[in-house]
């Protein structure tokens, strides 16, 4: 039997080599191709995450400061808030007692207007008829359909603090001496002076007679040359005509030293 041998030609045989490695290398070229895609879609996942992260830890510092920013002003506003807790408390209870209030209103308005006439009754006794007249003229308003009860509580407060003002005052004044008082001076014109509610003085033009009323024996006692001497340089002063100065006269009404209590005494 007798065998056969073909021989190529040394290039034929080349490019039969080369493209049989080529078809060996088609899959691994695509293989490499898929790896390189795989890896870019993989970079692209990786660089589109680290961005939303960033854009997340931009998002949290944002809410971190915002959360410190409210913290701080609700710690500013806790105190306003209770204080104004405190004022609505205050003022249901106020509303709670509304009704009760309202049905003790006319009991107390007359009960002040009682006082202000008994504090005139037993002051000392000066601008008498005028003040009197004030606390008249409160008592007949209680009545006043058309005034309704803030404006009569006006009118009563308004009057207390004339009367509570003349404690506070230095006064001087020409009237007439109050007639049945001393039987010498009835209808006498002379000036008075008032030194709040501790001294009231009078002394007549010519200087020659004064007085200083005495609470406790509701009546008038004569003062001697000093004390006249001494009214003299109070009605000056009290006219603005001289400086102040201390003066040297007798009171009207003793003088009571309060009582010093505890706390808890006072409230019990």
């Amino acid at each position: 039997m007798r065998t056969f041998r073909l021989q190529l030609p040394a290039g034929i045989a080349l490019g039969l080599l080369s493209f049989g490695l080529l078809q060996a290398q088609e899959p691994i070229v695509e293989e490499a191709s898929q790896a390189q895609r795989a890896q870019a879609e993989l970079q692209s996942r990786i660089d589109a995450a680290d961005d939303e992260t960033r854009e997340l830890l931009r998002e949290l510092r944002r809410v971190e400061a915002e959360t410190r920013r409210l913290e701080a002003r609700s710690d500013a506003l806790a105190p306003r808030l209770e204080r104004q807790d405190e004022r609505l408390e205050s003022r249901e209870a106020a509303l709670d007692t509304l009704a009760e209030t309202r049905e003790a209103l006319p009991q107390l308005e007359q009960s002040l207007v009682s006082r202000l006439q008994a504090w005139v009754e037993r002051d000392l006794p000066f601008l008498k008829a005028e003040r009197l007249a004030r606390a008249q003229g409160l008592e007949a308003g209680l009545d006043d359909p058309d005034a309704s009860a803030a404006e009569r509580l006006d009118r009563l407060l308004a009057a207390w603090r004339t009367e509570l003002d003349y404690g506070r005052e230095l006064d001087a004044w020409r009237g007439i001496l109050n007639e049945g008082k001393d039987e010498g001076d009835a209808r006498r014109e002379v000036d008075f002076l008032r030194l709040g509610r501790v001294g009231l003085y009078y002394l007549t033009p010519d200087g020659r007679k004064g007085g200083v009323w005495r609470a406790e024996a509701d009546r008038w006692e004569a003062l001697d040359e000093a004390g006249r001497v001494e009214l003299r340089h109070g009605l000056r002063i009290a006219r603005d005509q001289r400086a102040p100065e201390l003066l040297t006269l007798p009171i009207s009404r003793p003088l009571e030293r309060a009582e010093t209590t505890t706390p808890a005494e006072a409230s019990s």
